[in-house]
């Protein structure tokens, strides 16, 4: 009998491991836990860990499954599946320990979060093989000394170890391996060994049951696994069959019977695949299956199980719908991927698109793979139109943006009453979303420019060379193929992006900003219908699922560039999150104005007012005031000055400008600032030499002007100046693809490769080669061949400039 004296010090330590049975700990809990309840039901921080644990707030009604994975942050208790191939080695002898050493670590994060987390591990039996293998080497080399009475060993077979003994002689040393992991984060862990008995008697599910929740109320990390040194042989597949029946033949069954009895929110199994795939993995058409329906068991081909363990994904699927049925949402995923095994428990619980998720809310609309080939085939179909059509699409969505004004920007309404009731956006992201008549005017005229520009964009012969005679080269103009357009509070930023789109003959992804959502739908229904009369209405996908920014930028089979078109943190964000997907933009628009001694009067406070003030918000506003040193304290200066105030635009003096100055404003905390917004630094320079090099250090490559009259130092800072765009006496609010007659943009690009620069129709293309011969092969141009090489240039023929 275990006494109350004993047994308070040892729940105390932290990093204290439980190896106790079901009875075991009913008997422990009836003795201890009265005397700590009253204490624990006053406290808001648990301590039963060394570290204060402050508990959050993430309870939530059992009974139903999240239907999306962004609810999955909501979980409050999860269980974690750990198959065999995650937490064995290859050789199938002994533990992955670096993996189970990060999958410890994501468990306690998560357990330090306030969440109850349940561990159901394999493992004991690849534990076991391994101790066993060496006693038995040991063991023989020993027998084989003694015998032979020779130093040198002959080769020894090892006998075929019996699993039942092998996890007998793994169980103690695996949960050891827990107990010290587990100590690093202050967290106690409990193994629990059950079998099928521990579910079916009604007495020993209860003990089962209030054994697990004491632990998850004690902080206690409970560690399941059956109890495989005595369980009987695998029962034929006959489980499965209702929400309360399921023989708990292997850990997957386990783990799901586990889930429901103990209404758990999330189950995560992890295993040596990326999820559910339509076809076995690693045929040549597999693709993983994002999300899982009841139902959808037909589509899918199941493969053979994995090199160990007992359950295939069959069993795991099977597993998983029981436990989506009994409550519990589940999520299938790879554990042992060296790239995302660090975090893939806690991407899973943060919503990431990561393994399969099976839920029972299946969409209205197609999924964003689905969206993604949809585009793909209608890009390739809208290139393939003869560029009138293209033309026609154009001015037809044109067209409606006037015909439909009254619908467009009633809708609009809508999103402006919701933005200013819920209070999330700032005064020029408002600005940013409203929509106008004049607004909707300017639009059609940009839409019907683009078409007038695009009649020759794609299949444009650029080069044509005669490699040999009959074998003519050709260089043409193609699409780039499926563009994913991220955009923030601006609705017109649609009709612009999908006129670009479609003079390119690229198919489009559209993801907006929710606080955008009424105009951005009713926008687009227009933009699908003009595509309708040329048979094209799947080109461009605006994506209204919820999927996150991040998860989108993933898609890289199915996306070939991204445009984002928003604030820097946006565009920062997501040239972090694209792998293996480029980026077209810029993360900031840090332009200058360099006003340099010869700079007329009349010019600099109009261009200096535009540059700042026109529109404070936008990209390509001026950021940095670069003014020369000879004109502080002259009447341009006071001008200046003076300008800045009466447009309220809040000064931060540089470094250097500070020093001339006895009382100056705010000094600037970074002179590579974005403001926004009615501020701007002011600095002093030398020279113009010194302007250009104050650029090339601050400045973000965007937009950069000089205000002179001396031709010579204005080409010196243009042709200087390694920025997108470079101006002479012209405000920086120029840098638009509208205003450089493009017609629209799709951003602006302060990339080095490919476009710069505000990016029309020309961005959006690339080049592919034509060679058109006549049996011509490599051997005959050999030293000894019958040909030779021309590589003559050929004229291209005449552009169309209707």
């Amino acid at each position: 009998m275990l006494c109350r004296a004993a047994l308070s010090p040892l729940v105390r330590s932290p990093g204290w491991c439980f190896v106790l049975s079901p009875h075991a700990i009913a008997a422990i809990s009836r003795l201890y836990l009265p005397y700590h309840n009253q204490r624990l039901r006053n406290e808001s921080i648990r301590c039963w860990s060394n570290i204060p644990f402050i508990t959050m707030p993430l309870s939530r009604a059992h009974g139903k499954s999240f239907a999306h994975r962004s609810e999955l942050k909501h979980a409050k208790r999860i269980v974690v599946k750990l198959g065999s191939a995650v937490v064995t080695r290859g050789d199938e002898c002994g533990l992955a320990l670096g993996r189970l050493a990060s999958i410890v670590e994501q468990v306690s994060m998560l357990q330090n979060q306030g969440r109850e987390m349940m561990i159901v591990t394999s493992g004991a039996v690849a534990f076991g093989k391994q101790r066993l293998r060496h006693e038995i080497l040991l063991s023989q080399s020993v027998r084989q000394a003694l015998h032979s009475g020779q130093s040198q060993l002959k080769d020894m077979a090892i006998p075929v170890l019996e699993a039942r003994a092998c996890a007998a002689a793994g169980q103690s040393g695996l949960m050891a391996l827990y107990e010290a992991m587990f100590t690093q984060y202050s967290i106690c862990a409990a193994q629990i060994l059950v079998t099928n008995l521990d579910f079916h008697d009604e007495q020993k599910r209860r003990n089962l049951n209030g054994t697990l929740h004491e632990l998850l109320r004690m902080n206690i990390v409970p560690i399941i696994n059956t109890n495989d040194a005595v369980v009987p042989p695998p029962e034929p597949n006959s489980d499965l069959q209702g929400v309360n029946v399921i023989s708990v033949k292997d850990n997957d069954s386990l783990a799901a019977r586990l889930a429901v009895e103990m209404k758990t929110d999330l189950l995560i199994v992890l295993s040596d695949v990326e999820g559910l795939f339509d076809s076995p993995p690693g045929s040549d058409d597999a693709k993983l299956i994002d999300i899982f329906y009841p139902g959808d068991q037909q589509s899918v081909t199941f493969g053979t199980k994995s090199r160990v363990g007992m359950g295939g994904m069959e069993a795991k699927v099977k597993a998983a719908l029981w436990a989506l049925q009994g409550g519990t949402s589940v999520v299938i995923a790879n554990g042992t991927h060296p790239k995302i095994s660090g975090h893939v428990i806690t991407d899973i619980v943060e919503g990431k698109k990561v393994g399969t998720f099976f839920s029972e809310v299946k969409p209205a609309g197609p999924t964003v793979e689905q969206q993604g080939e949809m585009a793909r085939a209608g890009g390739r179909t809208l290139a393939a139109l003869q560029p009138e059509q293209r033309a026609e699409i154009i001015c037809r969505l044109a067209d409606l943006l006037t015909d439909q004004r009254e619908e467009i920007l009633l809708a609009n309404k809508k999103d402006l009453e919701e933005a200013e009731n819920k209070g999330r956006l700032a005064l020029p992201l408002l600005k940013r979303l409203s929509l106008s008549t004049s607004k909707l005017n300017s639009l059609a005229i940009g839409l019907r420019q683009i078409a007038a520009s695009s009649q020759d964009s794609v299949g444009r012969v650029i080069r044509r060379t005669r490699i040999a005679k009959d074998l003519d080269l050709e260089q043409v103009t193609v699409p780039i193929g499926v563009l994913l357009v991220i955009f923030e509070s601006r609705p017109d930023c649609l009709p612009q992006v999908s006129a670009l789109a479609i003079a390119s003959g690229n198919g489009l992804l559209l993801k907006g900003g929710k606080e955008a959502a009424h105009s951005n739908q009713i926008l687009h229904h227009l933009t699908q219908e003009a595509l309708s009369i040329h048979g094209v209405k799947d080109a461009v996908q605006l994506v209204n699922t919820r999927e996150e920014v991040e998860d989108l930028c993933r898609l890289d089979k199915l996306i070939d560039l991204i445009i984002p078109r928003g604030s820097s943190q946006l565009v920062r964000n997501i040239q972090k999150a694209a792998k293996g997907i480029p980026v077209m933009g810029h993360s900031e628009g840090i332009c200058h104005v360099y006003v340099d001694t010869d700079a007329s009067v009349e010019k600099v406070t109009r261009i200096i007012r535009d540059s700042k003030c026109e529109y404070p918000a936008a990209c390509n506003a001026l950021e940095t005031l670069l003014i020369h040193r000879d004109l502080l304290r002259t009447p341009l200066f006071d001008q200046i000055i003076d300008m800045l105030r009466v447009e309220q635009v809040k000064i931060h003096a540089g470094p250097k400008f500070a020093s001339y100055l006895t009382f100056s404003p705010s000094e600037v905390k970074s002179l590579r600032t974005e403001y926004g917004d009615l501020e701007c630094c002011i600095e002093v320079v030398d020279s113009v030499q010194e302007a250009v090099e104050h650029i090339h250090k601050y400045g973000s490559s965007h937009t950069d002007v000089i205000i002179t009259e001396n031709e010579k130092t204005a080409e010196f800072f243009l042709q200087h100046v390694d920025s997108a765009c470079v101006f002479w006496n012209a405000s920086t609010r120029f840098s638009d693809g509208y205003r450089f007659g493009l017609g629209a943009e799709v951003g602006i690009s302060t990339s080095r490769i490919h476009a710069r620069g505000p990016v029309g129709i020309e961005g959006l293309l690339t080049t592919k080669w034509l060679l058109r011969g006549d049996n011509h092969v490599v051997s005959d141009f050999s030293e000894h061949g019958s040909m030779k090489y021309l590589h003559e240039s050929l004229p291209l023929p005449q552009r169309n400039t209707n």
